[in-house]
């Protein structure tokens, strides 16, 4: 078996570096030097510690990916050259900047789709944002890094749950029965009440429910028999389009496999279907009675 091919992958600013002996560009390497310990005492100040050799070392891993995760930002498409370019024109502490605000935007959005009051606690907000800046930014320079990789990936999963909780958060605003004001927040129990009030038709929005509700809407479908198919575009239709995207994604969902649409026009018991609905609204249920 033949051994697996590695590609070698520093850190951007590692890569630019090496260019420097062919650089034509007088001090240059020694402004890259200055702003690079620059750079390394702020972060060791702030983020690891100043007075360790353990402290500088960690700080230095961080400058160097976070240098890196701007210049990635800046010259994505582009050489190494371009990158050493970018520094002699632009400076490091500006690459720095870049990638630092990367991860700050980063660490704005929401981790899932569960929403709590502390997350816009300052104090919390501060320290998940250390946590990600080391998650992504700590680059050994002699070791392959990726970084930017990471970020990307984190970046596009963070924008689709931040997608579900902004429909749900549209759903709470314009609930049938007055805006649901709660500071905690289960996007995605939100969203399945929606859908599955929906099938009764009549273009209801249901965002909060509680059993005595529940069981009057089975009643309602059962003895009406609604086509869903229509309830859901009536629902779909009331949305603002830039919510449809998520909103048909979890119809779609729903259709095939909600446990509730399936079973309401069966013989199931209204004790069954609620603990049904539990499963998927779950804390956006109301506790009217047992």
């Amino acid at each position: 078996m033949l051994p697996a091919i590695v590609v070698e992958n520093l850190p951007r600013l590692v890569r630019a570096i090496k260019l420097l002996p062919g650089d034509p560009r007088e001090e240059a390497a020694l402004n890259l030097a200055d702003e690079l310990t620059g750079i390394t005492a702020m972060v060791a100040e702030k983020f690891t510690n100043e007075r360790t050799a353990d402290g500088i070392q960690k700080a230095l891993y961080l400058t160097v990916g976070g240098v890196s995760l701007g210049l990635e930002q800046a010259v994505t498409h582009e050489g190494d050259q371009a990158a050493l370019d970018f520094l002699v024109e632009h400076g490091a502490e500006h690459a720095f900047q870049v990638g630092f605000r990367l991860i700050k935007e980063l660490s704005q959005l929401p981790e899932d789709a569960l929403v709590g009051e502390y997350d816009q606690d300052p104090v919390y907000l501060q320290r998940r944002l250390r946590e990600l800046f080391i998650d992504i930014c700590q680059a050994d320079p002699n070791q392959n890094w990726a970084g930017y990789e990471k970020y990307a990936v984190q970046l596009q999963q963070r924008k689709e749950v931040q997608a579900v909780v902004r429909l749900a958060s549209w759903l709470r605003r314009h609930h049938d029965n007055g805006p649901v004001s709660d500071s905690d927040l289960n996007a995605e129990g939100v969203i399945a009440l929606a859908i599955i009030f929906a099938i009764e038709g009549g273009g209801r929005i249901i965002a909060r429910t509680g059993q005595k509700e529940f069981e009057r809407f089975v009643r309602s479908v059962r003895k009406n028999k609604p086509d869903f198919e229509e309830g859901w575009a009536a629902l779909v239709a009331k949305v603002p389009v830039q919510h449809h995207p998520v909103l048909l994604d979890r119809i779609e969902s729903y259709r095939r496999s909600c446990t509730v649409v399936h079973k309401i026009l069966t013989r199931a018991s209204m004790k069954s279907l609620f603990e049904d609905l539990e499963n998927y609204a779950g804390s956006e249920l109301d506790a009217d009675y047992s």
